[in-house]
């Protein structure tokens, strides 16, 4: 079968202005730092782009171009559909083996996003699909020995990065169950394969870390706070055997985090400060800020008013340093309206509720509307504390915003902050 001629991106074109590629490409990486991303865009990849040699982009580029350009799509910007891009796979006849999927090869995503598939008797891999929406990601499963190589380590990062995306559109409750079968492929590969080089192990360890802890977030967001408990304990196991300090900074933060949300306050304390320890030798000021906002989080549980203004001081410069290249991928999550958010949680639990109102509001009104999940979570944050202030109108307000906007928005977390505003205000 022919190929189809690339057809240039003439949208995407009239966006870079009067830029050059090179200067684009750096506005780029200026944007993608903006957010917590990592992506190494050039001139050559500007220019890919533009010629429709590259008709969709892959997860990280698809974030930074609509934080570049707030109100557009990817059908704005020129790129065709995710699965018009991958294919679809046709209809299976009754009693016969699935075929395995036809996929449109596209340089940023064609391995990784694969679906594979088992024959009776002769497959040497099962798939463990993450199939949410128009998506998959598959993850081998060795049978016996299995070499691992490239594909399989990107098919686990390429698994994190889109459960990360799909978190943020759409909370946790629909995606938990379906993102616990590609972690336990992972591990399968772990426990079976044989990789081919000593950085592909590595990497293999650190993206079955990395799942590992985004299936315990899903868990902790959906309400199940032991399941949560169980996959960071597993995240912070890998990186201890790895000696991998960022993936080791990583389980502690969400440890503590969870530790807060469940009451264990001291815990809390214990593994922010831990996980601080692990984050000194990253050179990433945005972790150390993460970090010492979880001990401040803590500390306010606790009741300490003057150990929480200390973390958040510490809290505050290590965000005023900015961002750099050395912030992990996975915090793309955390900028100024979570640092407002994690200190309106702060003066919360220290019963300053106007102060938390004031932080919390500064939270929605930064947040970009593209991470639904966060937004909601804020605007139920803010309710809460208006009502606790007294200032029920407007609790009741935000409370019915939150409502409205949720949509496919699936959080536990959220639902339960809403019902504890409403039954609050019943109360007056």
């Amino acid at each position: 079968m022919a190929m189809s001629r690339a057809v240039p991106n003439l949208a995407f074109r009239r966006l870079r202005g009067q830029l050059s590629p090179a200067e684009f490409a750096a506005a780029v990486r200026r944007a993608a730092r903006e957010i917590g991303e990592q992506v190494a865009c050039d001139a050559r990849y500007i220019g890919r782009v533009e010629a429709g040699e590259i008709r969709c982009p892959n997860y990280a580029y698809e974030r930074v171009f609509l934080h570049m350009f707030p109100g557009l799509g990817l059908a704005d910007l020129g790129f065709s559909a995710r699965e018009a891009v991958r294919g679809r796979r046709p209809a299976a006849t009754a009693g016969a083996p699935p075929p395995p999927a036809i996929t449109t090869r596209n340089d940023e995503e064609s391995d990784v996003l694969r679906r594979a598939f088992m024959t009776s008797g002769t497959a040497t891999v099962a798939a463990a699909s993450l199939g949410l929406g128009a998506s998959a990601v598959a993850i081998p499963a060795p049978r016996g020995t299995h070499r691992i190589g490239e594909p399989e380590v990107r098919a686990v990062e390429e698994a994190v990065r889109q459960i990360r995306l799909l978190d943020d559109r759409h909370g946790a409750d629909g995606l938990y169950q379906s993102a616990a079968q590609p972690l336990r492929a992972a591990y399968a590969l772990l426990d079976a394969g044989v990789a081919t080089r000593r950085s592909t192990e590595d990497r293999l360890h650190a993206g079955a870390g990395e799942l590992a802890i985004s299936v315990g977030w899903l868990a902790h967001d959906s309400g199940r706070l032991d399941d949560a408990r169980s996959h960071y304990a597993e995240a912070l196991a890998t990186a201890r055997v790895t000696g991998d300090p960022g993936l080791e900074a990583h389980a502690f933060c969400n440890t503590s985090f969870l530790a807060r949300d469940a009451g264990r306050y001291r815990e809390a304390v214990r593994a922010a400060q831990a996980g601080l320890r692990a984050a000194q030798p990253l050179a990433s000021a945005r972790l150390l800020s993460l970090l010492s906002l979880r001990e401040a989080g803590a500390w306010a549980g606790l009741g300490d008013r003057a150990a929480c203004e200390q973390a958040l001081g510490r809290a505050h410069t290590h965000f005023g340093r900015g961002p750099g290249d050395s912030d992990p991928e996975w915090m793309s999550f955390f900028g100024e309206p979570e640092l407002e958010a994690l200190e309106a949680q702060c003066w919360s639990a220290l019963g300053e509720w106007g102060r938390a109102a004031r932080h919390a509001h500064r939270a929605t009104v930064l947040q970009n509307p593209h991470f639904a999940r966060n937004l909601a979570l804020y605007r139920a944050q803010l309710a809460g504390d208006l009502a606790h202030a007294g200032r029920r109108d407007e609790a009741a307000v935000e409370a019915r915003r939150v409502v409205d906007s949720l949509g496919d928005v699936q959080s536990s977390r959220v639902r339960r902050m809403v019902t504890e505003t409403r039954r609050l205000l019943s109360t007056f």
